[in-house]
């Protein structure tokens, strides 16, 4: 069992590191002064600082779909293989209505509605849906099927479709995604944005689902060790040779630059919409790095970092209404009137377009939602613990 402990810490921790990160950018986006007009990874117009402070978040989405997936496999442990693809197909039917109800209304505060903007919660809530079906095969199925979606969904780049009706959004549902509005009615008032398209999310959640397996109690820690390593290790090479082919595996090629350092930027600058091959070379390599070494670390930093790993949907939730409930104090306490609420340039009620700080204080605004955020994680965390109650594996 003490084994055991240390593998789920592992996990945990890397878990907990990304949501920290994560909430970085969705800081930046409701507070930096350039969010609503400036591509932070445009090579034009960015600085180093802002570039690697959104870069940087790109691991953020790919290793908690990854870990999900190692979850998922982990609570099969516990259960028969109907009550696992139950379970999952359950929990991703809540998670894809929690995404255009509470999830949506938190980033947009519209009370109407009119956006519904599919993100990761949708793309997790289709993915475990997807590996509801998928945990009924053999074991090497699903690691197959992971791995020809993950190498494979790229050749789907070539294939072009237009961007309206049914036919746009079902290939930008499961492929395109370009942040393409789908109205439900003719007014064009209200309807679904497509942000994250399934496909490959879903090879990246079954292909933690297969690498579950690893992490079993009697599985031998050295050997788990070794496979991550070399597996990781992989992963990185292949995204050197992938950019070094600068073809196959991305869209958005690599040009050199005026200096090695934007040149090095225009390299790592990969697409995550949708999730390419060198995207997900360059994520999860390091983060099967980080599990090899990771298994026995114990302090009050990782202490504090994996509260935030263990109740993962329940952060993910708080951190959205907290960064907009401040971005809502913020908007006022900056002269800005109900007559400023909305504007047709920003995607967030109480977001103008000129509103914002610099990014150093982007980064104090960070560090004290996280400090505010861990006091209610450490809570439900606690509470988990001590109550069995069937609701709380869907949060």
């Amino acid at each position: 069992m003490e084994q055991m402990r240390y593998r789920i810490t592992s996990i945990d921790l890397l878990r907990g590191a990304v949501m920290i990160i994560m909430a970085l950018d969705h800081v930046r986006d409701y507070f930096h002064e350039s969010a609503m007009v400036m591509d932070p990874m445009d090579l034009e117009t960015t600085t180093p600082a802002l570039f690697l402070t959104r870069w940087i978040t790109h691991f953020c989405a790919p290793v908690f779909v990854f870990l999900s997936g190692i979850s998922a496999y982990l609570s099969g442990l516990r259960k028969s293989g109907r009550e696992l693809s139950n379970f999952l197909i359950k929990r991703g039917l809540w998670l894809i209505f929690a995404e255009i109800s509470i999830v949506s209304f938190g980033w947009t505060f519209n009370p109407f509605f009119n956006t519904m903007v599919l993100q990761v919660i949708w793309a997790i809530g289709v993915c475990m849906i997807s590996l509801g079906i998928l945990c009924r095969l053999p074991y090497t199925a699903v690691l197959v099927i992971a791995l020809i979606i993950i190498f494979g969904h790229n050749t789907l780049d070539y294939i072009g479709t237009a961007h309206e009706g049914l036919k746009g959004f079902i290939w930008d549902a499961i492929h395109n995604g370009h942040f393409n509005f789908y109205p439900v009615n003719e007014a064009k008032t209200h309807g679904f944005m497509i942000v994250y398209p399934v496909l490959p999310w879903i090879g990246i959640m079954s292909l933690g689902f297969a690498l579950g397996k690893l992490f079993e109690p009697s599985f031998p820690a050295d050997k788990r060790r070794r496979f991550l390593i070399v597996s990781g290790s992989s992963l990185i090479t292949l995204f050197v040779i992938l950019r070094q082919i600068n073809g196959y595996g991305d869209k958005l090629h690599w040009q050199f630059q005026d200096n090695f350092l934007y040149t090095l930027f225009s390299i790592v600058d990969v697409s995550k919409y949708p999730p390419s091959l060198a995207f997900t070379c360059m994520t999860l390599g390091p983060a099967m790095l980080f599990l090899a070494f990771a298994e026995n670390i114990r302090s009050k930093a990782a202490d504090f970092i994996m509260v935030f790993g263990r109740v993962p949907f329940f952060y993910y939730i708080l951190h959205i209404y907290v960064i907009h409930l401040f971005t809502v104090l913020c908007f006022f306490l900056a002269g800005y009137t109900t007559a400023d609420i909305s504007s047709p340039q920003s995607f967030f009620n109480f977001r103008p377009p000129d509103f914002g700080f610099s990014l150093p204080l982007v980064y104090a605004w960070w560090a004290g939602i996280i400090i505010i955020l861990y006091f209610p994680c450490k809570w439900f965390d606690r509470y988990k613990q001590t109550h069995k109650t069937w609701w709380l594996s869907y949060l």
